[in-house]
């Protein structure tokens, strides 16, 4: 039983590996072909649709103001912006604060500014459902309540959509973290999220032309969504289930890689904890709820989409926690065998114990080799973030932060399965704290 495991661990951490490597390629190709000059003012686009921006709010006096400031001051024609803020069932001062800065005048000339005091249900996800009903834009904009955009988030957005209007369903910026020096874990986060849209969103991209609608900084075609009946109220995740919907329709979700927007992230472990939670609980949802499109008669890059999801979750999360099992598991007998000859290596091919060692520091020294690269790659591709403070950050979150997050993983899992076993009500979530910058 024990060379089993010992073969299904190397052969999936290889496994692993090679599909890093591919997409760090990709992700490699995508940065020195866009890599540009910078220029000092914008190439006007050949169109100006109406854009119906969006934007959620539950108790968010913290925030919403900065947020909503800086969607007003984009660089998009005013006249072509209307502008949603939806109080959901707040108990602070989010509608006043809001309501008070669309009241001056600096602030006129938009095709529509109102904020909403909504009292409905559904979240986030009831929200965008009725905002969608009084839209009259071409395009659904959505930025959460702590997303601040940067000026010309909006203007790139739109510049990638009108590349190929027909194709292209939705297309999704980037986000970055506002608050990443607070501590050590908001800095683990700031890896995460740099790594995450550097180098996988962009790998991805490049080599499959797949792309995943995040939880804010993106657009989307207002009768396309209202064609697939909106949101799904009772999605935890309901920006990745909405992705797959989109590409069964044979559409695509484009990357456009200068709009970006800064958003604040867990500055403690129990609220990262809850959020991080909730999403990986909605992860599984939509792929146990897509494992048949694996070997059914989806499009390629809904099979593959479901396949890198399938990798991610389960299997690559079961031979990390393997391999590190049984790296640990043989490394403790091999320095007992010092003292006590008898004890040997437990996972091993029946040969040499030191060659079984090896192999497996081999294995290991691979991945967090891999693991540092990417993030490396990903800080030099951003401004600011090439440090030396974050080389050592980003050592430190393998052994802590990575650990952390699968732990989360594991634990989602079983909250899951108990979920469909007995029947509790899955679709409730918990907001996620905001802290004063």
């Amino acid at each position: 039983m024990s060379t089993i495991l010992l073969m299904f661990g190397i052969i999936s951490i290889w496994f692993s590996l090679l599909i890093t490597l591919v997409i760090l390629f990709g992700a490699v190709y995508f940065l020195l072909k866009n890599i540009r000059p910078p220029k000092n003012r914008l190439e006007p686009l050949s169109s100006y649709p109406l854009i119906t921006i969006v934007v959620p709010a539950h108790n968010e006096e913290i925030v919403i103001q900065d947020t909503v400031k800086a969607i007003l001051k984009m660089n998009y024609p005013r006249e072509k912006m209307e502008i949603l803020v939806f109080a959901d069932n707040c108990d602070d001062d989010t509608y006043a604060r809001v309501h008070t800065i669309l009241q001056q005048p600096e602030y006129e000339g938009y095709y529509l500014t109102k904020v909403i005091d909504r009292k409905g249900s559904g979240g986030k996800a009831g929200v965008l459902n009725d905002a969608l009903e009084i839209a009259h834009g071409e395009y659904l904009c959505v930025y959460d309540a702590d997303a601040m955009p940067e000026q010309n988030a909006l203007h790139f957005l739109v510049e990638k959509a009108l590349e190929d209007p027909e194709r292209y369903g939705a297309v999704f910026g980037r986000n970055k973290t506002r608050n990443y020096k607070r501590n050590f874990l908001t800095r683990c986060i700031n890896l995460e999220i740099v790594t995450s849209q550097r180098i996988i969103h962009t790998g991805l991209w490049q080599l499959f032309k797949i792309g995943q609608i995040p939880g804010t900084n993106f657009i989307i075609q207002t009768q396309m969504i209202r064609e697939l009946g909106g949101w799904d109220n009772g999605a935890l995740t309901e920006d990745t289930a909405l992705s797959f919907r989109i590409m069964k329709l044979g559409k695509l979700i484009a990357l456009a890689s200068r709009a970006e927007a800064f958003q604040q992230e867990p500055e403690t472990l129990s609220v990262y904890y809850r959020q991080r939670k909730r999403w990986a609980k909605g992860n599984y949802e939509v792929i146990i709820s897509n494992v048949k499109d694996i070997f059914g008669g989806s499009n390629w890059r809904i099979r593959l989409q479901s396949i890198y999801y399938f990798n991610t979750f389960f299997w690559f999360t079961s031979a990390i926690i393997l391999s590190n099992i049984m790296f640990i598991a043989n490394l403790f007998a091999m320095i007992l065998h010092i003292w006590f000859p008898s004890i040997d290596a437990i996972f091993t091919f029946g040969g040499s114990n030191r060659q079984i060692g090896a192999l497996l520091l081999v294995n290991w020294a691979l991945m967090f080799a891999i693991y540092l690269l990417q993030i490396q790659l990903a800080l030099s591709s951003q401004f600011g973030q090439a440090t030396t403070a974050n080389f050592f950050y980003a050592i430190a979150s393998y052994f802590t932060y990575s650990l952390l997050f699968i732990g989360i993983s594991i634990v989602a899992f079983f909250s899951y399965v108990g979920d469909k076993l007995f029947q509790r009500d899955s679709s409730k979530w918990y907001k996620t704290q905001r802290f004063d910058n």
